[in-house]
């Protein structure tokens, strides 16, 4: 007759048990970093993928076109449309007659062209940048009363250096783009690898109203706007006119009149705000994008620690950080300047 053995098991104490607890949380708070990081890296990459395509779809077009993509006004179709047979976007670029206004007239009275009203706020993947934070789809509002919904973008074209008049696109600037330009890759004298051709920008955070108190973060991409700044140092002409201003004093001064986080609110229209960047400014410069009837300065800006992503006229991809010498910076945006710079 078979024997019973009484086996007692023995389990964890609560010592134990809250020692293993903390040792997982340990780890847990370890690895965490590693794994954002490793994100982060990754959607960097992707971004940097994203300005190489368009770079380098930049240079089909100028093959072809013998032209890089010009702006052709604030009613029409922005240089990113121009491109979009080049990045696999066709059937898009088809449904697009380029010699019809993109808004209808009365400029500003109503909403988009209803052929293209659709494409408006398609998105593409391609002019997003992975990182960002802000909301990819912009509730758009015309004077008449239309409404309407436009897909972002992160990635603009330069429109130079911004010193001086350059900030104006309306007029010949020193950048790669501007209104009715004809530049080709010829027009280069600084070297194509010491050029900027794009830059990503974050978003704006669709906020439009009078000046905040206390005023909104910086990285939000703070479209400003002002019609009261005579007497402001770099500003003239009861401020129509801007010449390097010092844009630190004038956000300090508290002269602005308006908030607009409009920011990158389009990819297809050809509206300063949404598709050029210059020099003028750092990378996520603390000082807000500043803007004087849709045309201003407008930095770079990334949710990128330490700086933002650059694709040079040579469709290479660089890494600008925050901290770039602002000499070299302004330098880069421009194609004709002479500066015997290059990024470090």
């Amino acid at each position: 007759m078979p024997s019973r053995f009484n086996t007692a098991q023995r389990g964890f104490t609560l010592v134990e048990l809250l020692v293993v607890i903390a040792i997982i949380g340990v780890m847990v708070g370890l690895l965490l970093p590693a794994v954002q990081a490793a994100r982060e890296a990754a959607r960097r990459m992707s971004c940097s993928n994203n300005l190489k395509q368009i770079a380098l779809a930049t240079h089909n077009y100028e093959s072809t076109f013998q032209m890089i993509p010009a702006m052709t006004g604030t009613g029409t179709y922005s240089p990113q449309a121009r491109i979009l047979p080049f990045i696999e976007q066709a059937a898009m670029s088809d449904r697009i007659n380029f010699s019809v206004p993109l808004l209808l007239p009365p400029l500003f009275q109503s909403l988009y062209n209803p052929a293209v009203r659709d494409l408006v706020s398609q998105p593409i993947s391609t002019f997003q940048c992975p990182s960002e934070a802000g909301m990819a789809m912009f509730a758009i509002t015309f004077a008449g009363g239309d409404t309407g919904q436009a897909a972002g973008n992160n990635y603009m074209f330069s429109n130079g250096s911004g010193t001086g008049t350059n900030y104006d696109d309306r007029f010949r600037t020193d950048g790669m783009v501007f209104e009715n330009s004809w530049t080709r890759f010829r027009d280069v004298t600084d070297g194509t690898s010491n050029t900027v051709l794009l830059a990503e920008t974050v978003l704006g955070d669709q906020v439009i109203g009078p000046s905040p108190s206390p005023m909104k973060p910086h990285r939000r991409a703070a479209s400003w706007s002002s019609s009261s700044v005579a007497g402001v140092p770099g500003f003239v002409t009861g401020g129509s006119v801007i010449s390097n201003p010092d844009l630190g004093a004038l956000f300090q001064g508290g002269t602005f009149t308006s908030y607009r986080g409009t920011r990158g609110e389009s990819w297809i229209r050809g509206v300063p705000f949404a598709i050029v960047v210059n020099g003028y400014l750092p990378p996520n410069s603390p000082i807000p994008d500043v803007t004087m009837h849709g045309r201003g300065f407008f930095a770079a800006r990334s949710y990128h620690p330490g700086g933002a992503m650059h694709a040079l006229v040579d469709a290479s991809v660089r890494f600008v950080t925050d901290s770039n010498d602002l000499v070299v910076h302004r330098a880069i945006y421009s194609r004709n300047g002479g500066e015997v710079v290059q990024l470090p």
